[in-house]
């Protein structure tokens, strides 16, 4: 029995679901998400740019960065590692950067899956109500933000093997 109270929950009229699978291996996926010099490289939706203040991957660590806009707009943002399971899942809380109010706030559950030397890569985003879930798609177009991020994480892969 899975005793994660995430999982445990029905949050499915509250969360965004992206999943693909990626013709990459699954530890190489898990590397440039979870390391600096490659996340920078991919992470946002299609037009962003990332730069990382500090990142530290562990249970207890947390990813401080800011995603530029290509309409000149700064996001800052920062992920709080509540679960670390090498290289299967990583949960993360994502709320304001340093010093900034949070305008989204959601729970992050990802997971990698091995599917013949690919990648079968699903990402969970809960928010704290569906009106919430709704307010971010209305004003930040989210689940589109979510599949050209994976998006951009596909291409990545594949070129740096």
């Amino acid at each position: 029995m899975n005793t994660d109270p995430v999982e445990m929950k029905d949050t499915s009229k509250r969360e965004i679901v992206t999943t693909r699978l990626l013709d990459a291996p699954r530890e190489l996926v898990w590397k440039v998400w979870t390391e600096q010099e490659h996340i920078e490289k991919w992470w946002g939706p299609i037009g962003f740019t990332t730069t990382t203040q500090e990142m530290d991957v562990r249970v207890g660590g947390h990813w401080q960065h800011t995603m530029h806009g290509p309409n000149g707009v700064d996001y800052p943002g920062e992920m709080h590692y509540q679960e670390i399971k090498m290289p299967e899942r990583l949960v993360y809380f994502h709320g304001g950067g340093k010093g900034a109010p949070a305008e989204v706030e959601f729970t992050s559950v990802v997971t990698f899956e091995d599917v013949d030397g690919k990648t079968l890569l699903t990402m969970r985003m809960i928010f704290v109500s569906a009106e919430e879930l709704e307010r971010v798609q209305i004003k930040y177009h989210a689940i589109e933000g979510a599949k050209q991020n994976i998006g951009r994480l596909a291409e990545y892969v594949v070129h740096i093997q």
